[in-house]
């Protein structure tokens, strides 16, 4: 029996992702009529049509859809064999793609890196930062070997290891009533006008669930503005706008330091996020992604 190539295999994602044989041929590096006859072969092998070439573009049928999402899976962990066999016998050396949410790459990169470094002197460690959405589909797309992200968040198809607990902390402008306060209760925030990241942010669901949407709705506090970063969100506390969350380990980093904050814990459960290194499930990385959770957690 006749088996797909990995060759075909990365023409047809390619096609999938440029929706173009040009565009797809240019990106694989090679002639047109090359990728157009990787892909009819495939299409002999799997003995069903791929693609629809239509004068509008090129659409997938169902069939290709389903070969699409089965050619990054085998490609992924094909390239999981390449690293690990490159790197058998030394962990954490060479190439490892690396991504982190923005609400800790700031905060806590600063004072990893030099470590990983010392401790790892053969590592060339691609960063990439975005959100948490993107760097799990990334991660299970193969485009990265492991990320930096908060829990709670959906990790179906993930593997994780602990990093460290990240305190959320109640911030507010430094002339409020609540700057007076040794602790402030989710129901004291939550009767406030609210500053949170915006949408996308997986620490915005953080802090909403510390201070109860519901309860917030019956209090009658609302959320009028968003924030892009937590730097942008720290000043706009800092102006009077409102008030937020921020995690302990940014105000360790010294987020609040240079604008007119307070920052108090909050009462009651005490409200955090999980730091953990994940990566894809089954992964040949899988080793390597435990080892730099235990250098992080060391730093």
């Amino acid at each position: 029996m006749n088996l797909p190539t990995l060759r075909q295999l990365h023409y047809l994602k390619l096609l999938a992702e440029r929706r173009s044989f040009s565009r797809a041929a240019e990106a694989a590096h090679v002639t047109q009529p090359t990728l157009s006859a990787g892909i009819q072969e495939l299409e002999r092998t799997l003995g069903s049509p791929l693609v629809d070439r239509s004068r509008s573009g090129v659409l997938l049928t169902p069939v290709g859809e389903e070969a699409v999402r089965r050619a990054v899976e085998v490609l992924a962990a094909a390239e999981d064999l390449v690293q690990s066999a490159r790197a058998a016998g030394r962990p954490l050396s060479g190439r490892f793609r690396l991504g982190v949410i923005p609400t800790v790459a700031p905060f806590l990169l600063p004072r990893a890196l030099p470590v990983l470094r010392v401790r790892f002197p053969e590592l060339r460690l691609f960063l990439r930062e975005d959100m948490s959405d993107r760097l799990v589909a990334a991660l299970k797309s193969g485009a990265l070997d492991a990320a930096l992200i908060a829990l709670p968040y959906d990790t179906a198809g993930l593997e994780h290891a602990h990093v460290e607990d990240d305190e959320l902390l109640a911030a507010t402008p430094a002339d409020h009533p609540l700057a007076t306060h040794e602790r402030v209760t989710p129901r004291e925030l939550s009767a406030e006008t609210l500053i949170l990241l915006e949408g996308g942010h997986c620490l915005r669901g953080h802090a909403l669930a510390a201070c109860d949407l519901d309860a917030r709705a019956a209090v009658g506090g609302e959320e009028s503005f968003a924030a892009t970063s937590l730097h942008t969100l720290v000043q706009m506390v800092g102006s009077g706008l409102g008030l937020s969350l921020v995690p302990a380990m940014a105000v360790r980093a010294g987020l609040t330091d240079a604008a007119a904050v307070s920052v108090r814990p909050m009462t009651e459960k005490v409200p955090s996020r999980e730091i953990v290194v994940a990566w894809r499930a089954g992964s040949i990385r899988a080793a390597e992604g435990r080892l730099l959770a235990e250098a992080l957690r060391e730093t």
